[in-house]
């Protein structure tokens, strides 16, 4: 008797393999097609939230995995059309797991978008980044700056955002019990 396959599960099953299977070797625990940034355990998002080399090559393991463009290693081979927009989705993707580190630590409000799955991200580039740039994260009212932010205009509240970053990892990686 022939068996059936269910071609639908075989194509999610690979693709959550290609997608994420670097980072269940890296990090040790479980991802799939569902994960969400809110999902991202503490030790993780530390990881991928400290700028350099080691985490923009988990960002590419995850993009170019999500969009079929083979491991990691092959971002340096791809067309410069291709490198351009996995690194835009990169350093949207940054941003991303960067406020979702302030706002754990309470910094900011909640993130527009912070609860889309990773390879919707990814696949919504585009539409991610822009509706990033038309509701930029918000600082909390509890923070020590919030009257100084308060009193910037718009674009300025973003660039006071991020100038906390190198503190804001600091701080959250003091919770963690890190050096």
């Amino acid at each position: 008797m022939s068996k059936v396959v269910d071609l639908a599960a075989f194509r999610r099953k690979s693709f959550a393999q290609r997608a994420f299977g670097p980072w269940r070797a890296r990090f040790g625990e479980d991802y799939g097609v569902e994960t969400r940034l809110v999902d991202l355990s503490d030790r993780t998002l530390l990881f991928l939230a400290t700028p350099g080399d080691e985490s923009a090559n988990a960002f590419y393991e995850l993009i170019l995995g999500t969009l079929d463009l083979g491991p990691a290693a092959r971002f340096f081979y791809l067309e410069n059309e291709q490198q351009l927009r996995v690194v835009d989705i990169h350093l949207l993707l940054a941003d991303f797991v960067r406020f979702e580190l302030m706002r754990r630590i309470g910094w900011l409000k909640a993130i527009p978008g912070a609860e889309m799955r990773l390879v919707d991200l990814i696949g919504r580039f585009e539409e991610q980044r822009a509706a990033l740039r038309e509701r930029p994260p918000e600082l909390a009212e509890s923070h020590p700056g919030y009257e100084a932010y308060r009193s910037l205009p718009r674009g300025d509240r973003e660039v006071f955002i991020r100038r906390l970053l190198r503190e804001a990892i600091e701080v959250f990686r003091g919770r963690l019990g890190g050096p």
